[in-house]
């Protein structure tokens, strides 16, 4: 179940890099001519990233960073 829940969101996050890195593009030419469009473009990129990272990661990894199920701290060693 988690498996089939991470390929959905990379997916997702695929279809959304592909989206976003046009208008990025856009976004770089229109901050030449006007500087404050920069905040927007940065913004941009930094989804990009985030959904990138989405794409590229392991999935299996990210379960130890929630909390448990039970409501109960995970302890180690």
């Amino acid at each position: 179940m988690i498996e089939a829940k991470t390929d959905r969101a990379k997916v997702l996050a695929q279809n959304l890099v592909e989206i976003l890195a046009t208008y990025e593009e856009e976004l770089m030419a229109l901050e030449l001519q006007s500087p404050a469009v920069g905040p927007l473009r940065r913004a941009v990129g930094i989804a990009i990233a985030e959904a990138c990272y989405v794409i590229t990661d392991h999935g299996e990894e990210q379960v130890d960073w929630g909390p448990s199920a039970d409501g109960q701290t995970r302890r180690t060693g």
